[in-house]
């Protein structure tokens, strides 16, 4: 019963981060987001917002919108300094807070013999090192952070080390975004 109520909340998961991008869409053919940027008067402020925004998978659509959108006027490196200082603190937020709900709904989504074998292979030999790392590259993909924060998390690394990952991860993936977006 346990593994049929952490499915559906995957799957209900899964329809939110689909219903935002269609939404991030809408508002972005609308001229909605470049709007919301403006009200914040400035490219800094602006960038933080949103990059506090692009590391949650149910708003990382809208986010990479804005980015876009405030890059279109702003210096790339301003906007992603910027948005990588905030997404900072949208990971500390998802590393504390969000990170613990979404890996038991992971686990109790899978079996539990499973679990146990997967969760073991985090603490020892090749994943020990490894799963940081592919943390730290899920954080700078455009995929959302909680999957690298999971990782992370089941690697037992500590908050000191989450802050730099975190900054380099999300430099990199916004400014490559940013790139991405003023270069069509």
């Amino acid at each position: 019963m346990r593994k049929k109520v952490a499915r559906n909340e995957l799957v209900k998961d899964i329809i939110f981060v689909v219903i935002g991008a269609v939404i991030a869409l809408i508002l972005s053919n609308l001229g909605i987001i470049g709007h919301l940027v403006a009200l914040f008067g400035s490219d800094e402020v602006a960038s933080f917002v949103a990059g506090m925004f692009f590391t949650s998978v149910f708003t990382i659509a809208p986010a990479s919108v804005a980015l876009g959108n405030i890059a279109a006027h702003a210096p790339s490196h301003v906007v992603a300094l910027w948005g990588a200082l905030g997404a900072v603190c949208g990971d500390l937020i998802l590393f504390y807070f969000i990170r613990d709900r979404f890996s038991n709904d992971l686990i109790n989504s899978l079996g539990s013999g499973f679990t146990k074998h997967v969760l073991r292979s985090f603490h020892v030999g090749f994943f020990k090192w490894i799963s940081p790392v592919l943390g730290a590259l899920i954080i700078a993909s455009p995929l959302p952070d909680e999957f690298g924060i999971t990782l992370l998390g089941f690697s037992k690394t500590r908050t000191l080390m989450l802050i730099p990952i975190s900054f380099i991860g999300n430099i990199l993936g916004i400014y490559l975004i940013v790139w991405f977006g003023t270069s069509l």
